[in-house]
């Protein structure tokens, strides 16, 4: 683990990682869906309520695919991320296995989405997601899902161990 990983991780734990309240720590510090420290990333952020996520996001014309409309990998990248909160709820870590978006309507920069992903069941390592987003009138907009695979903490050492990622840090 890297020292500003390590001094990051140090950090959240003192509570000295400033965070709405009540929101959950991102993946790690520069996760592209919720890292703080992320460039170019999402740095969405999401809360457990019950057993699901609950998020809020409102995209950027940086995120555009075409005037106005939200480019599908970036709306990909955010279910994914929102379902991959799902951790807290299982307490296990995880991996995406598969990822399915369907886009029902087109997704609009400057419009607030509320995203609500759940875990529909579990089947040894698997884990079966779902996320739906929804406009601020309540229609839903896109929703999608997949599997992820529960995994050993060590299957993240192999970004590490190239120099090319961070630990995990999300606690």
């Amino acid at each position: 683990m890297s020292d500003s990983v390590r001094d990051y991780e140090e950090r959240l734990r003192a509570g000295k990682v400033e965070r709405e309240p009540g929101t959950l720590p991102p993946h790690y510090p520069s996760c592209f869906g919720c890292g703080p420290e992320s460039e170019f990333g999402l740095r969405a952020v999401a809360r457990k309520v019950g057993e699901e996520i609950h998020a809020s996001y409102t995209f950027s014309p940086k995120h555009s695919g075409a005037p106005g409309i939200v480019h599908g990998g970036i709306v990909a990248a955010l279910v994914d991320d929102v379902c991959g909160f799902l951790l807290f709820v299982v307490r296990k870590p995880a991996v995406t296995r598969t990822l399915e978006v369907e886009y029902l309507k087109p997704v609009l920069v400057g419009v607030q989405y509320d995203l609500v992903a759940k875990l529909d069941r579990v089947e040894g390592r698997k884990l079966f997601v779902s996320c739906e987003g929804r406009s601020p009138e309540g229609e839903l907009t896109f929703r999608g899902g997949g599997l992820f695979l529960v995994v050993d903490v060590s299957h993240f050492d192999q970004g590490t161990n190239a120099g090319e990622g961070q630990a995990p840090v999300a606690l």
